[in-house]
Protein backbone atom coordinates (compact mmCIF):
# COMPACT_ATOMS: atom_id res chain seq x y z
CA UNK A 1 0.00 0.00 0.00
CA UNK A 2 1.58 3.89 -0.76
CA UNK A 3 2.29 5.96 1.52
CA UNK A 4 0.25 9.38 1.09
CA UNK A 5 0.29 10.81 4.68
CA UNK A 6 4.34 12.40 4.18
CA UNK A 7 4.81 15.47 2.13
CA UNK A 8 6.85 13.92 -0.63
CA UNK A 9 8.42 14.68 -4.21
CA UNK A 10 9.95 12.51 -6.67
CA UNK A 11 14.20 13.62 -7.40
CA UNK A 12 15.14 11.90 -10.73
CA UNK A 13 18.89 10.94 -10.08
CA UNK A 14 21.79 9.03 -11.54
CA UNK A 15 23.26 6.55 -9.74
CA UNK A 16 26.92 4.82 -9.63
CA UNK A 17 28.55 2.08 -6.95
CA UNK A 18 31.88 2.21 -6.22
CA UNK A 19 33.03 -1.07 -3.96
CA UNK A 20 35.61 -2.85 -3.10
CA UNK A 21 38.74 -2.65 -0.76
CA UNK A 22 40.18 -0.14 -2.36
CA UNK A 23 36.99 1.73 -2.88
CA UNK A 24 37.74 4.66 0.10
CA UNK A 25 41.22 5.30 -0.94
CA UNK A 26 40.13 5.74 -4.49
CA UNK A 27 37.10 7.65 -4.02
CA UNK A 28 39.61 9.96 -1.43
CA UNK A 29 41.89 10.37 -3.84
CA UNK A 30 39.04 11.23 -7.06
CA UNK A 31 36.64 13.48 -5.15
CA UNK A 32 36.71 17.09 -3.62
CA UNK A 33 35.09 16.06 0.02
CA UNK A 34 36.60 13.98 2.72
CA UNK A 35 34.67 10.66 2.34
CA UNK A 36 35.64 9.61 5.74
CA UNK A 37 33.36 12.47 7.45
CA UNK A 38 30.78 10.71 7.90
CA UNK A 39 28.06 8.48 6.36
CA UNK A 40 26.82 11.11 3.39
CA UNK A 41 29.10 13.79 2.43
CA UNK A 42 28.31 16.35 -0.69
CA UNK A 43 31.87 15.93 -3.26
CA UNK A 44 32.41 17.15 -6.42
CA UNK A 45 34.06 15.44 -9.49
CA UNK A 46 36.11 17.89 -11.13
CA UNK A 47 38.57 18.20 -14.33
CA UNK A 48 42.12 19.38 -13.12
CA UNK A 49 41.30 22.73 -13.84
CA UNK A 50 38.58 22.68 -11.26
CA UNK A 51 35.69 22.81 -13.32
CA UNK A 52 32.71 20.76 -12.24
CA UNK A 53 32.20 17.67 -14.48
CA UNK A 54 29.63 16.15 -11.92
CA UNK A 55 28.24 17.04 -8.42
CA UNK A 56 27.62 14.16 -6.13
CA UNK A 57 25.74 12.71 -3.01
CA UNK A 58 28.14 10.24 -1.63
CA UNK A 59 26.28 7.50 0.57
CA UNK A 60 28.35 5.03 2.57
CA UNK A 61 26.22 1.80 2.66
CA UNK A 62 29.04 -0.02 3.99
CA UNK A 63 32.71 -0.29 4.92
CA UNK A 64 33.79 -0.86 1.23
CA UNK A 65 30.48 -0.09 -0.38
CA UNK A 66 29.60 3.78 -1.49
CA UNK A 67 26.74 4.82 -3.60
CA UNK A 68 27.30 7.98 -5.81
CA UNK A 69 23.74 10.05 -6.34
CA UNK A 70 24.33 12.60 -9.37
CA UNK A 71 22.10 14.20 -11.73
CA UNK A 72 20.28 13.08 -14.08
CA UNK A 73 22.25 11.84 -17.51
CA UNK A 74 25.28 12.20 -15.75
CA UNK A 75 26.07 9.14 -14.35
CA UNK A 76 27.74 7.45 -17.61
CA UNK A 77 30.11 10.36 -17.25
CA UNK A 78 30.99 9.94 -13.62
CA UNK A 79 31.52 6.37 -14.13
CA UNK A 80 33.78 6.56 -17.11
CA UNK A 81 35.86 9.34 -15.59
CA UNK A 82 36.23 7.07 -12.42
CA UNK A 83 37.41 3.99 -14.80
CA UNK A 84 39.91 5.89 -16.95
CA UNK A 85 42.03 6.44 -13.19
CA UNK A 86 41.35 3.49 -11.60
CA UNK A 87 44.63 1.71 -12.47
CA UNK A 88 45.32 -0.88 -10.39
CA UNK A 89 42.22 0.42 -7.57
CA UNK A 90 40.89 -2.98 -6.51
CA UNK A 91 37.20 -1.70 -6.42
CA UNK A 92 34.22 -2.21 -8.93
CA UNK A 93 32.47 1.12 -10.56
CA UNK A 94 29.07 0.04 -11.85
CA UNK A 95 25.91 2.06 -12.60
CA UNK A 96 22.92 1.26 -11.09
CA UNK A 97 19.27 1.48 -11.18
CA UNK A 98 17.08 3.25 -8.03
CA UNK A 99 14.03 5.91 -7.61
CA UNK A 100 14.46 8.24 -5.35
CA UNK A 101 11.75 10.73 -3.67
CA UNK A 102 12.13 13.64 -0.67
CA UNK A 103 10.13 12.99 1.93
CA UNK A 104 9.80 16.30 4.63
CA UNK A 105 9.52 16.40 7.82
CA UNK A 106 11.93 15.29 11.41
CA UNK A 107 12.38 11.99 12.08
CA UNK A 108 9.57 11.10 9.40
CA UNK A 109 11.72 8.20 7.41
CA UNK A 110 15.09 6.91 7.12
CA UNK A 111 17.33 7.81 4.31
CA UNK A 112 20.09 9.96 2.93
CA UNK A 113 19.77 13.67 4.63
CA UNK A 114 19.62 16.79 2.70
CA UNK A 115 19.70 19.95 3.00
CA UNK A 116 18.57 21.05 -0.50
CA UNK A 117 15.25 22.47 0.56
CA UNK A 118 15.71 24.64 3.37
CA UNK A 119 13.76 22.43 5.70
CA UNK A 120 14.64 18.90 7.44
CA UNK A 121 14.01 16.61 4.71
CA UNK A 122 15.78 13.06 3.63
CA UNK A 123 16.39 11.34 0.24
CA UNK A 124 14.99 7.75 0.27
CA UNK A 125 15.40 4.96 -2.11
CA UNK A 126 12.96 2.60 -4.36
CA UNK A 127 10.34 3.42 -1.23
CA UNK A 128 6.67 3.03 -2.07
CA UNK A 129 5.82 6.96 -1.89
CA UNK A 130 2.84 8.67 -3.41
CA UNK A 131 4.30 11.98 -4.21
CA UNK A 132 2.23 14.78 -2.17
CA UNK A 133 4.61 17.72 -3.95
CA UNK A 134 4.82 18.18 -7.66
CA UNK A 135 8.15 19.51 -9.11
CA UNK A 136 7.22 23.39 -9.11
CA UNK A 137 6.58 22.97 -5.82
CA UNK A 138 10.24 21.01 -5.06
CA UNK A 139 11.66 23.89 -7.51
CA UNK A 140 9.93 26.38 -5.28
CA UNK A 141 11.80 24.89 -2.12
CA UNK A 142 14.73 24.50 -3.67
CA UNK A 143 14.94 28.43 -5.19
CA UNK A 144 13.39 29.71 -1.55
CA UNK A 145 16.72 27.46 -0.23
CA UNK A 146 19.46 28.99 -2.19
CA UNK A 147 20.70 25.50 -3.32
CA UNK A 148 22.44 25.46 -6.72
CA UNK A 149 20.91 22.88 -9.11
CA UNK A 150 23.28 21.23 -12.14
CA UNK A 151 22.09 22.85 -15.45
CA UNK A 152 20.59 25.99 -13.52
CA UNK A 153 24.03 26.86 -11.33
CA UNK A 154 25.96 24.64 -12.17
CA UNK A 155 27.62 23.40 -15.21
CA UNK A 156 31.28 23.13 -16.59
CA UNK A 157 31.81 26.61 -16.94
CA UNK A 158 31.07 27.80 -13.09
CA UNK A 159 33.54 27.90 -10.61
CA UNK A 160 32.94 26.19 -7.06
CA UNK A 161 33.49 28.76 -4.82
CA UNK A 162 31.01 31.24 -7.31
CA UNK A 163 27.88 28.48 -6.55
CA UNK A 164 29.10 28.49 -2.78
CA UNK A 165 30.17 24.65 -3.12
CA UNK A 166 33.16 25.17 -1.42
CA UNK A 167 31.25 25.63 1.78
CA UNK A 168 29.70 21.97 1.63
CA UNK A 169 31.77 19.80 -0.93
CA UNK A 170 34.86 20.29 -0.81
CA UNK A 171 37.56 20.19 2.32
CA UNK A 172 40.30 21.95 2.55
CA UNK A 173 42.50 19.89 4.32
CA UNK A 174 42.56 16.51 2.68
CA UNK A 175 44.61 14.98 0.37
CA UNK A 176 45.20 15.46 -2.98
CA UNK A 177 42.37 15.56 -5.70
CA UNK A 178 42.19 16.37 -9.45
CA UNK A 179 41.49 19.86 -9.57
CA UNK A 180 42.66 20.45 -6.23
CA UNK A 181 45.31 22.88 -6.97
CA UNK A 182 43.16 25.47 -8.68
CA UNK A 183 40.76 24.89 -6.10
CA UNK A 184 43.00 25.83 -2.83
CA UNK A 185 44.80 28.66 -5.04
CA UNK A 186 41.60 30.36 -5.58
CA UNK A 187 40.80 29.91 -2.01
CA UNK A 188 44.06 30.92 -0.22
CA UNK A 189 45.20 33.58 -2.21
CA UNK A 190 42.23 35.02 -5.14
CA UNK A 191 38.31 36.00 -5.33
CA UNK A 192 35.38 35.10 -7.15
CA UNK A 193 34.63 38.00 -8.95
CA UNK A 194 30.03 36.63 -9.25
CA UNK A 195 28.51 34.90 -6.32
CA UNK A 196 25.23 33.22 -6.45
CA UNK A 197 22.53 35.26 -5.06
CA UNK A 198 19.08 34.92 -4.27
CA UNK A 199 17.13 37.85 -5.38
CA UNK A 200 13.02 39.13 -3.98
CA UNK A 201 12.12 39.95 -7.40
CA UNK A 202 8.00 39.90 -8.34
CA UNK A 203 8.47 38.33 -11.43
CA UNK A 204 11.83 36.93 -13.65
CA UNK A 205 13.08 34.47 -15.92
CA UNK A 206 15.97 32.02 -16.19
CA UNK A 207 18.65 34.38 -18.45
CA UNK A 208 17.10 37.78 -17.70
CA UNK A 209 19.99 40.52 -17.03
CA UNK A 210 20.51 41.65 -13.39
CA UNK A 211 21.39 45.98 -13.36
CA UNK A 212 22.48 48.08 -11.07
CA UNK A 213 22.77 51.98 -11.57
CA UNK A 214 22.32 51.00 -15.42
CA UNK A 215 25.27 48.62 -15.51
CA UNK A 216 24.63 44.73 -16.32
CA UNK A 217 25.97 43.04 -13.35
CA UNK A 218 24.44 39.56 -13.30
CA UNK A 219 22.02 37.04 -15.13
CA UNK A 220 18.95 34.69 -13.46
CA UNK A 221 19.73 31.25 -13.35
CA UNK A 222 16.22 30.01 -11.65
CA UNK A 223 13.25 31.65 -10.98
CA UNK A 224 9.96 31.17 -9.03
CA UNK A 225 7.54 33.72 -8.37
CA UNK A 226 8.55 36.24 -5.61
CA UNK A 227 12.11 34.80 -5.98
CA UNK A 228 15.20 34.02 -7.84
CA UNK A 229 18.42 32.57 -7.94
CA UNK A 230 21.15 34.62 -9.91
CA UNK A 231 24.96 35.35 -10.35
CA UNK A 232 25.95 38.62 -9.36
CA UNK A 233 29.11 40.51 -9.14
CA UNK A 234 30.64 40.68 -5.51
CA UNK A 235 30.82 44.11 -6.00
CA UNK A 236 27.13 44.78 -5.73
CA UNK A 237 25.99 46.14 -1.96
CA UNK A 238 23.83 43.64 -0.13
CA UNK A 239 21.42 47.20 0.09
CA UNK A 240 21.44 48.11 -3.47
CA UNK A 241 18.16 48.34 -5.55
CA UNK A 242 18.81 46.04 -8.52
CA UNK A 243 16.50 45.97 -11.82
CA UNK A 244 15.85 42.99 -13.64
CA UNK A 245 13.65 43.65 -16.95
CA UNK A 246 11.08 46.78 -15.55
CA UNK A 247 11.04 44.80 -12.35
CA UNK A 248 12.71 45.93 -8.77
CA UNK A 249 14.59 43.39 -6.96
CA UNK A 250 16.82 43.74 -3.97
CA UNK A 251 19.54 41.19 -2.48
CA UNK A 252 18.04 38.27 -0.13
Amino acid sequence: MAIVTRRAARRPRDYVRVSGPDAEDFLQRMVSNDVTAGEVVDALLLTPKGRVIAPLRIWRRGSDDFLLLTEPGLGDAVRSTLLRARFAAKCEIELERHASSIVFGPGEAEGVPTQDYGEPAVEVLDADLEPTLDDDELERLRVEAGTPAWGAEIDEKVLPAEAGLDERAISHTKGCYPGQEPIARLHHRGHVNRRLRQLEVESAQPGDEVAWNEKIVGRVTSAVPGRALAYVRTEVPDDALLRIGPAEARLH
